[in-house]
Formats: structure tokens, C-alpha cells, sequence
């Protein structure tokens, strides 16, 4: 088996992202939604990536690093906050926010609330520690989803949550996803959770291995369809790669609870050699 064979056996996420948009396009069902929009959809699917394809961002159109790493650091550090969202150039989340009648300039208990204070459990620093000292565990996971505290959000979680796999001193990542906004929001969380495998794989010590999505309700509004068809029209271009200084990491992994964890910062982070095609316009569903 030569080079060449070798890497057409990798799966990449560009030819598993165009799958899926080919898939609903041409057999996706019509469904109604919450934003009175519509949508073409599917139930149930996966996407995966191999790590050492490159760093998985979707070359088709181009997508914000800025967006998708600004993002994961808010969550990692507990944020719900608008503004440090907004002062590091990421407005998509304000329309949820003014529909959900809030008044706090927060998006309620989402992800960070809930990453790193599940009732007073930093589900984060635990996974973190277990990593490191139980790296065989089946428990590798972190959850955003609080039946208790969903009223209260401005958006239930869409990726609710993830877990790590470890083996033979490679780090696989797989999440989990009740609502995939598959225009529009997929590829943003593609390159979230591909970045925090590498900052999660970094700090342990280990290799990014493969990235994988499981997905529920799988659709495209009805004002993407034609979006999705240009997508599909142009061809694959190469992954970038991800320059990361240092990972996470718990000062002392060794102590007898997890008791500081160290997130790398936004300077530290970097993408290289991205050149994707031209973005594609398409309006962001939100509703009433």
C-alpha cells in the first residue's frame, strides 16, 4: 500500500460534511421548526476526522477561527457572558439573546455554566484529572444538559455533550448533538470541538486522534438549500494546521483533587495555512 493509498483511507470531514448536505438535499424530509423558517432534515448521523489530516475547518466556504476559538475559551472558563463574546468580535449570539426576553446581558446557564458548575461539580478539572490519572476510564465525559435549569437558558444546548476516549497514548473526542444547524452552526462546532481535542490531547501529553459528531435532527433551513448547493459545487482544498503553544492542563495532576485549572489564551492559538473559498451568505434563523 502506498502513500497515496494510505491517506485516501483517512476520512476527512470536508467529504463527510458534503455527505451530509448532498444527503438532505436529495432526501431530506420537510419538517417545520421553532423559527417558523423550515427545513429539510434527517435524524441520527455521524461525521468523524482524522486528526492528522490536518486541522478540521472547513475549507468550502470560509469559516471564523476567531468565532469558533473565542467561543470554546468562553465556555472553558465558565463564561455566559455577551460581552466577552462581543468584545472579541462574535455578535451571533445577541438575536437569541433579545428573543429570550433576558435582561442580564447573559445567555443564562449554557455550556460554560454548566462545563464547569453542574450543581457545584466542575465537570471540567475532574476530566481534566482523570485524564491524567485514569486515562482507561469509560467516565470520560461532561455533559451541558441540566433538565432543571433548561427554562432559564436563552438556548438549551445544541451540542449537549462530549466524550474522551484514550488508547495507546492517542486521544479520540466524540460529541454528541440533539439540533445541527448544518449550514450555518456545524461547522463552527466541527472546529470547536477539533480544537478543544487538541488542547485537551496537548495537555495530557498525547495525539489528537480522530474527531467525531454524532448528530440528531440534522437539517437545512429552507433559505440555505441553494447556499448548500454552491458549497457542493467547489472542490476540496487542504486542511490548515493548528499552531498550539501549550494545552490544557491542572498545575499539580497529581494532587489529591484537581484544584487549578490552566486554559491556554487566545494568543496562544493559531491556525496556519488556512485558504478557503469565499464565504456564503446565508441568513441566521432565530424566531419569535
Amino acid at each position: 500500500m502506498n502513500t497515496v493509498d494510505i491517506i485516501m483511507k483517512k476520512i476527512s470531514i470536508e467529504n463527510e460534511y458534503r455527505g451530509l448536505l448532498s444527503e438532505i438535499l436529495n432526501r431530506g424530509l420537510d419538517k417545520s421548526d421553532r423559527t417558523g423558517t423550515g427545513t429539510k432534515s434527517v435524524f441520527g448521523r455521524t461525521i468523524r476526522h482524522d486528526m492528522s489530516l490536518g486541522f478540521p475547518i472547513l475549507t468550502g466556504k470560509k469559516i471564523s477561527f476567531n468565532a469558533a476559538r473565542t467561543e470554546l475559551l468562553w465556555i472553558l472558563n465558565g463564561r455566559t457572558d455577551l460581552k466577552y463574546l462581543e468584545d472579541n468580535g462574535v455578535k451571533y449570539w445577541r438575536p437569541d439573546y433579545e428573543r429570550s426576553g433576558r435582561n442580564d446581558e447573559t445567555l443564562g446557564p449554557v455550556y460554560g455554566k454548566q462545563w464547569r458548575d453542574f450543581n457545584g461539580v466542575d465537570q471540567l478539572k475532574n476530566l481534566v484529572y482523570s485524564i491524567n490519572t485514569n486515562p482507561d476510564s469509560r467516565r470520560l465525559i461532561v455533559s451541558a444538559w441540566a433538565p432543571h435549569e433548561l427554562d432559564d437558558m436563552a438556548l438549551p444546548p445544541c451540542h449537549y455533550a462530549f466524550q474522551v476516549y484514550i488508547n495507546n497514548g492517542v486521544m479520540d473526542l466524540m460529541w454528541q448533538q440533539r439540533s445541527a444547524d448544518v449550514f450555518l452552526g456545524l461547522p463552527y462546532d466541527i472546529a470547536m470541538y477539533g480544537l478543544l481535542l487538541e488542547m485537551l490531547a496537548k495537555g495530557a501529553g498525547l495525539k489528537a486522534g480522530e474527531l467525531i459528531g454524532q448528530l440528531g435532527d440534522c437539517h437545512l433551513y429552507n433559505n440555505h438549500l441553494e447556499q448548500a448547493e454552491v458549497y457542493l459545487s467547489r472542490a476540496n482544498r487542504a486542511f490548515p494546521q493548528l499552531e498550539l503553544e501549550r494545552g490544557i492542563i491542572i498545575s499539580d495532576p497529581l494532587s489529591v483533587a484537581p484544584n487549578y485549572l490552566d486554559i491556554p489564551h487566545k494568543f496562544e492559538i493559531k491556525l496556519n495555512n488556512y485558504n478557503p473559498y469565499a464565504a456564503i451568505k446565508a441568513e441566521l434563523s432565530v424566531g419569535k
